[in-house]
């Protein structure tokens, strides 16, 4: 950190700053303060020299929506910023302060990187980048000033070449020019970035992590193309356990490359989060995150902008893009503001110039000096420029580096016609319209003046293909959006192979599994709660006041049977939910208030009050014959309203159930003792079994039954599998430290488990022995991914927050990855439903709020 210098401002939004942090090309990083929440942040403001331009703000835009998408995980989520409307206010984002350094400040403070950091590192930057291929996009902001290594894993900074350039500069006409650090060999060969680009990127980062110098970076700057399109890397200086690995990464062919889910899962095979608990970083790197988070908090805690230089254990190590100071103005001026400017100490000496990183130098104090090229990498600066015959403006426009709108598979634009050039100062078209991004083999972009009127990131068009890239989802057979207009829906369930049924707040409507279109709806099954098979000519939904048969053909009402009428003997029954279900009988609570009188007074005194009571009932339902075929009592839960069950197991004569939490009254808790109670039932009479705890299994602990008479639940960080109806302990697959179970699937011999690492495995069930085990490679969460299988029991599909992974169920292979990454909108909200995935025959149902993919799987 430094001190904030005469023109810099001293607010920043609703941000109070504090001091300089870090520079890139392109902006300039504040320490601020958040009054509202008494925190502290990082603002990045563009450099003011820049902001002014269209193509700037269209880019700076664009990029900060697609960090806002990208949230979570190792992505910071964004705190606030500018309005996109406010051309006169020059275009900043805030986020979380985190301790870090930078991957090039890390290697200066203690050289290469140990293996088991370098690992870590490699794992989680592979994880953030599989979210952004998973949607057939390119990220190209990897740096080593992009990437942070902070105390429980790295951390993405930069989201597109905007954040990651190693110089950018204003051009005659309002167009932007952008310089990248690292070049690629089909970006030399003239061609378009792929998300196969990145993980040559990444290559180069975990090599100079794990070296201190970048492969390919030594001899002439002029050669510096040739270098990376024809020589083969030197890794001799790599571990031999990575040297692999990062050689497939640096192969010059894109189709040899892995996937960021390949290396994800090599370089740490239970997540970069879960590898990094105890500590990952090196000594002196950890001490000099924590001094920063330190003098970070005492800034904050006083309020008052930073009047000296800050000095911290990493200055040394950062250093500044050259444009770091005006021209004339030594980067380590003193901070001034303008009512008081005053002279301050003298200019220390430079530090030596970084030779060993071929990226963007050091972030710091140096004087000001004439632009060169900033990287061995790149093509000197004459290169960079048009070629001979190369016209004036941008060639045509081609789709945009990353799409808003979620695309399961890469968009292949056509190639644009150009004149004859030299292969370094050939142009290649990236972005849409007027906006024209454009990118050399020398590593320039240009960003038109915008004239034109088109966004940045505009809607590509879908692919014809199929997926070109491995590990990328199949094209999804169709894609249906719930209108706007009209409330997200309640509940979604699979027809018979047939239909989609969605019920919600005004009705149902059914969506064809063939084609994805909407064939009926109806709003007699407005707040319907389920949609089941009633046979093969009927769909049955339960709404609130009745039941409800209706024609999967039309959707109109065939059967109707009102609560009243069927079920003698309860006054307005409320139906709490569905328990469950099996062939053509249907499990439900239900409760209906009575009055109980007053007992005959003793005499001298007067009668008592009558009393309203609740009585609770489970049901067992025929919606073939649509027959009660018994009730039995059951007590009340907390309202007082029927209690709400969830069905265990459903064995050939009994079923096994558990109450919800919610549920629960305090007398249930306190009896408990902590503990889940669960209930057989006869399947025939409804007669209560038994009623008892499970070992320690919790109220919420996740819990599911077989067919064999065994329960598998969830015990502390624990999966133990009981023996019905004792609840004897039959077997325990040890789990890791705060990390729970979710609800487990059953596939012939195995058991797919899911815990809250994001992890996705399978067991024996007679033994509990271990099969695989395997990452989603999504960020750690509060609850673990919900796992299904597909109809042939060969794909398991992982559905969480973040994304949906398939992989194959009986060795755990990843197959692919799937991420909805936000509104279709770029100015619409970020979506945060969690993803929910249904299967039937040979398509699974991907649903993210009102939105549902249909993909084939085997």
């Amino acid at each position: 950190m430094e001190a904030l210098r005469q023109d810099d401002p001293r607010r920043i939004g609703p941000y109070a700053v504090l001091a300089r942090f870090r520079e890139t090309a392109s902006a300039v990083q504040f320490l601020a303060h958040d009054p509202a929440d008494d925190r502290p942040v990082v603002v990045t403001a563009a450099r003011p020299g820049l902001a002014a331009l269209p193509a700037f703000r269209r880019r700076f835009q664009a990029e900060a929506r697609t960090a806002e998408r990208l949230a979570g995980g190792w992505v910071q989520p964004p705190l606030g910023a500018f309005a996109e409307d406010s051309d006169d206010v020059p275009p900043w984002t805030a986020v979380p302060y985190a301790p870090a350094l930078t991957l090039s400040e890390a290697i200066e403070v203690t050289g290469p990187l140990p293996e088991r950091a370098v690992r870590i590192l490699g794992a989680g930057i592979a994880e953030a980048l599989s979210r952004v291929h998973a949607t057939g996009a390119v990220l190209q902001g990897l740096a080593p000033g992009t990437v942070l290594l902070a105390e429980d894993g790295p951390r993405l900074t930069a989201f597109g070449p905007l954040g990651a350039a190693a110089a950018a500069e204003a051009r005659p006409g309002g167009q932007l020019s952008v310089r990248l650090g690292y070049l690629t060999p089909e970006q030399v060969e003239g061609e378009e970035p792929g998300t196969a680009s990145d993980l040559f990127v990444l290559g180069l980062l975990l090599a100079y992590a794990a070296t201190g110098t970048t492969p390919l970076a030594d001899g002439p700057a002029a050669e510096g193309a040739e270098r990376i399109a024809r020589t083969d890397p030197e890794l001799g200086a790599v571990p031999a356990q990575l040297r692999g690995l990062i050689a497939r990464c640096l192969a010059k062919d894109p189709a040899d490359r892995p996937t960021a889910g390949t290396v994800a899962a090599e370089l740490a095979l239970e997540g970069a989060a879960g590898s990094a608990k105890g500590g990952w970083l090196p000594g002196q790197v950890a001490a000099a995150v924590k001094e920063q988070g330190l003098q970070a908090g005492k800034l904050v805690s006083s309020g008052r902008p930073v009047d000296a230089p800050v000095r911290g254990p990493a200055d040394a190590a950062v250093d500044g893009p050259e444009d770091a100071a005006p021209a004339g103005e030594p980067a380590d001026a003193p901070v001034t503001t303008p009512s008081d400017a005053t002279a301050g100490p003298a200019v220390e000496p430079l530090p030596a110039q970084d030779t060993r990183t071929t990226q963007l130098g050091d972030v710091g104090r140096r004087a000001s000096r004439t632009d060169r090229p900033t990287t061995q990498l790149s093509v000197p600066r004459e290169l960079t420029g048009p070629g001979a015959g190369t016209p004036a403006d941008p060639p045509a426009a081609l789709p945009a580096v990353l799409p808003p709108v979620p695309l399961p598979v890469p968009v292949r634009p056509a190639p644009s016609p150009s004149p004859a050039v030299d292969r370094r100062g050939l142009f290649i078209g990236l972005a849409a319209g007027a906006a024209g991004l454009v990118v050399g083999a020398g590593g320039a972009l240009a960003f038109g003046s915008g004239d034109g009127g088109t966004t940045d990131d505009p809607e590509p068009a879908p692919s014809r293909s199929g997926p070109a890239v491995a590990g990328l989802p199949p094209r999804p057979r169709w894609v249906y959006t719930h209108p706007a207009a009209e409330p997200s829906p309640l509940t979604a369930a699979l027809w018979n192979d047939r239909l989609l049924v969605l019920t919600g707040e005004n009705g149902a409507c059914g969506i064809d599994l063939r084609t994805g279109r909407r064939v009926w709806e109806n709003a007699d099954a407005a707040e319907g709660q389920a949609a089941l098979p009633a046979g093969k000519d009927l769909c049955f939904v339960a709404g609130p006041s009745e039941f409800l048969w209706l024609s999967p053909k039309d959707g109109k009402v065939a059967h109707r049977v009102g609560y009243a009428d069927q079920f003698t003997g309860v006054s307005d029954l409320a139906v709490a939910e569905i328990v469950g279900g099996s062939g053509p009988v249907v499990w439900f609570t239900g409760s209906d208030e009575v009055t109980v009188k007053a007992p005959p007074p003793k005499k001298g005194k007067k009668r008592g009050k009558d009393q309203k009571a609740v009585r609770s009932y489970l049901f067992a339902y025929d919606i073939l014959r649509r027959k009660e075929l018994w009730r039995t009592p059951v007590p009340t839960g907390r309202g007082p309203a029927a209690p709400v069950y969830r069905l265990i197991a459903a064995g050939r004569d009994d079923l096994v159930v558990r109450q919800s939490p919610a549920t629960l009254t305090s007398g249930d808790v306190k009896s408990a003792k902590g503990k889940a109670v669960f209930r057989g039932f006869d399947r025939k009479t409804g007669k209560l079994l038994w009623s008892r705890p499970f070992g320690t299994v919790a109220p919420d602990g996740a819990a599911m039954g077989d067919d064999r008479g065994l329960v598998y639940a969830a015990v502390g960080d624990d999966l133990q599998a009981f023996e019905l109806p004792e609840g004897k302990p039959k077997w325990t697959v040890n789990g890791t430290t705060g990390t729970a179970y979710g609800t487990s699937v059953v596939s012939g011999s195995l058991l797919h488990t899911t815990n809250r690492n994001q992890e996705v495995g399978a067991v024996e069930r007679e033994t509990g022995r271990l099969r695989w085990r395997r990452s989603t490679e999504a960020a750690p969460g509060a609850v673990a991914p919900a796992v299904t299988l597909s109809a042939s029991g060969k794909t398991l599909l992982a559905a969480d927050t973040a994304q949906v992974t398939a992989f194959a169920a009986e060795d755990g292979r990843r197959l692919w990855k799937f991420q909805d990454i936000g509104s279709q909108d770029p100015k619409g909200p970020t979506v945060t439903a969690p993803y929910r995935v249904l299967a039937t025959g040979r398509t699974v149902v991907v649903r993210r709020d009102r939105i549902f993919y249909a993909f084939p799987v085997a």
